[in-house]
């Protein structure tokens, strides 16, 4: 049986991501973990590198999709190398110590039973406004497919390679998710949701934030739109 590969996108994680891969590499099945540093300006390859992770660079911020893309770009030429097909568990970059607690979305798939699993966290925290995007997503896709999603914007997924290229391209940025739950659906792959013991950084109220929430607002719509 093929080992896993984890991909976690990052960007500006320097204080999170050495105790994210650090969990990551603790995963049962796990043999590849990339970090994925999307023109970060702090020291989030050089923390990850030092973690046990083997880290790809975007020179420039290119986005949450494209930094996904390049992870699993570069975990299919290690399968070609090693002529295996490994699952994709993608993991954020805030998860922490948490990340080792990601196992139960490997199972799923490493027993052929789903081709994509979704986290599900047993404990989740709303602050400022968060709950319209997830809305505006699990909306769109109960509206595109007839399910709706628990976490539509959860960014905990495994899934199969044959999973992972049936959804390509993925949306943009933060619609990744969003795009990604719809083109699946739509193929007939089997999804499964998963709940885990895991959290990441809440999201705070200040103009950052907000910001924050403003990019993946325009980023699931213009996801949903592409695909309504």
């Amino acid at each position: 049986m093929p080992g896993v590969a984890v991909v976690i996108p990052a960007r500006n994680e320097a204080e999170r991501i050495a105790a994210t891969v650090t969990g990551a590499v603790t995963l049962p099945g796990v043999d590849v973990v990339l970090v994925v540093d999307d023109g970060s300006r702090d020291s989030t390859a050089q923390a990850a590198e030092a973690a046990g992770a083997t880290v790809l660079w975007h020179a420039r911020g290119r986005g949450k999709a494209a930094a996904m893309e390049t992870g699993a770009e570069a975990v299919r030429l290690l399968d070609e190398r090693d002529n295996v097909s490994r699952p994709i568990l993608f993991l954020d970059a805030d998860l922490g110590g948490t990340a080792a607690q990601a196992g139960p979305l490997i199972k799923p798939v490493a027993a052929g039973d789903a081709d994509m699993t979704i986290a599900v966290f047993a404990s989740t925290v709303k602050l400022g406004g968060h709950g319209f995007v997830v809305g505006l997503s699990a909306r769109g896709i109960e509206r595109a497919t007839g399910w709706r999603p628990t976490q539509p914007l959860n960014g905990q997924r495994c899934l199969t390679r044959f999973a992972f290229d049936a959804v390509r391209p993925l949306a943009f940025g933060y619609g990744a998710e969003t795009g990604m739950t719809i083109d699946a659906k739509r193929q007939g792959l089997r999804i499964t949701e998963v709940e885990v013991p895991l959290a990441h950084r809440a999201t705070g109220t200040d103009l950052r934030s907000q910001a924050h929430r403003a990019r993946q607002f325009a980023d699931v719509a213009w996801a949903l739109a592409w695909r309504l």
